[in-house]
């Protein structure tokens, strides 16, 4: 079975964008960016590989698992900002709520059910290019299969306090960011802020109401 860009993006976004079921105290302080990637990447896959309810395509076990495992290290509302790009900052507070609600909902409810496919992959870590100071990072890396070559998986990651967030990520060379940027433009241009939150709405409910597809 061949791994889709889908599970990549669901299993370490987030892309998928901000829980709080981890409590802080589970990861040390000043844990470097490249090790939370790899915790988090082993604490899903691990999980997965435990859970039958995931691998029979449970939707509601995989969003807990999302929610629980991946949205807590997730920055949803900056996300959802660069992707509204300067739309964003026209929005009203209550529309960017809503924005980063739908927006999140809408990246667990497209790639949930890829989780299923988890069985043998495996995450290779580069060398993390970044001095001590940076609040910003890039962390690399790349998912090794059974079978096929290996897919590029990049996080830009940012400092929040004491620890880091992911922002945004990159499947095989295409951020997530930029893949929705322009669909928001083109919604925004249609029918407005709100016109581009019914969108979303609409497209999660539709999301919600099917059973979580397998990935091919």
């Amino acid at each position: 079975m061949k791994i889709s860009t889908k599970l990549i993006t669901t299993l370490f976004a987030g892309l998928m964008l901000a829980c709080n079921a981890i409590v802080a105290s589970a990861a040390p302080v000043a844990e470097a960016p490249d090790a939370l990637v790899k915790r988090i990447s082993l604490d899903v896959i691990d999980t997965v590989k435990a859970d039958k309810e995931i691998q029979s395509g449970n939707q509601k076990r995989v969003f807990e698992l999302v929610e629980s495992k991946i949205l807590p290290f997730v920055d949803s509302q900056r996300m959802t900002s660069l992707a509204a790009g300067r739309f964003w900052r026209e929005a009203s507070p209550e529309q960017q709520k809503q924005l980063v609600t739908e927006f999140r909902n809408l990246l667990i409810y497209t790639y949930s059910g890829a989780l299923s496919s988890i069985r043998d992959q495996k995450v290779d870590f580069k060398p993390l290019r970044a001095s001590p100071g940076d609040t910003e990072v890039e962390v690399r890396s790349q998912v090794i299969q059974p079978r096929g070559e290996p897919i590029q998986l990049n996080y830009r990651m940012e400092k929040v306090g004491n620890g880091w967030k992911i922002y945004d990520i990159n499947v095989l060379g295409a951020w997530l960011v930029e893949t929705y940027k322009g669909n928001f433009a083109a919604e925004i241009g249609r029918s407005g802020i709100d016109g581009l939150i019914k969108a979303l709405a609409e497209k999660n409910q539709k999301l919600a109401s099917r059973p979580a597809a397998r990935a091919k």
